[in-house]
């Protein structure tokens, strides 16, 4: 419940060809802003406009004036950057895709329909298809030690040789306001997140975590 075929729909999203090759979704965090330059420079003039030299936005798609796009990164049709949005760079913005009041994002990928919608920041991470995350929920991408990130899956350990790694949250995640999801964190499909939560590890999908001892089946 790891790899990316197990938490993505790659047809649902711009950047499908990033996760070629690949077995784990933050295998792709290493060389993302690399891929987007690639990627961007292979974009219709007729369907994306280039304000700047490393920032591609689809013509449907609605940014706010007071929204700030760093490059690199690309923001797909229909999706929508709302007012004080922060984009760090190395982004990529799914189709019909939610970024919204003083969300940061930093070095992600965004399939198409996921909601960052109210205060939430997104660094080092994945976040599938509608994927959302309640407002102020956040994924944390540094340990307080500063040690290299390991994904725990029960009694796996998988190192991933970086510093910073966010949350892999797979297709149709809810994730409860002010929620943290801790370094590492995999998040299975269609599993919830109850509000003010803490989480780390991996949560199976189809689940709805209570809190560390209450990891419950949907019914």
């Amino acid at each position: 419940m790891l790899t990316i075929s197990d938490l993505f729909r790659l047809d649902d999203t711009i950047a499908a060809s990033l996760f070629a090759g690949k077995t784990y979704p933050w295998e792709v965090l290493e060389g993302l802003s690399a891929y987007i330059l690639q990627l961007g420079a292979t974009l219709s003039p007729e369907e994306f406009d280039h304000p700047a030299e490393d920032v591609w936005i689809a013509k449907d798609a609605k940014v706010f004036p007071s929204a700030y796009l760093g490059g690199p990164c690309i923001i797909d049709h229909g999706a929508e950057i709302r007012h004080g949005a922060f984009i760090r760079g190395s982004a990529i913005v799914g189709k019909k895709a939610v970024v919204g009041n003083s969300v940061e994002l930093k070095n992600v990928v965004l399939f198409d329909g996921v909601q960052v919608p109210h205060y939430n920041y997104v660094g080092d991470s994945v976040l599938g298809s509608h994927a959302h995350m309640g407002a102020g929920s956040i994924t944390s991408n540094v340990k307080s030690d500063k040690t290299l990130v390991v994904i725990r899956a029960g009694e796996e350990r998988i190192p991933t040789g970086r510093k910073k790694v966010g949350a892999m949250l797979g297709d149709y995640v809810e994730v409860g306001c002010n929620s943290v999801l801790n370094p590492g964190t995999v998040i299975g499909p269609h599993s919830h997140i109850y509000p003010i939560s803490s989480v780390r590890g991996t949560i199976p999908p189809h689940h709805i975590y209570k809190n560390e001892r209450e990891i419950i089946a949907k019914r």
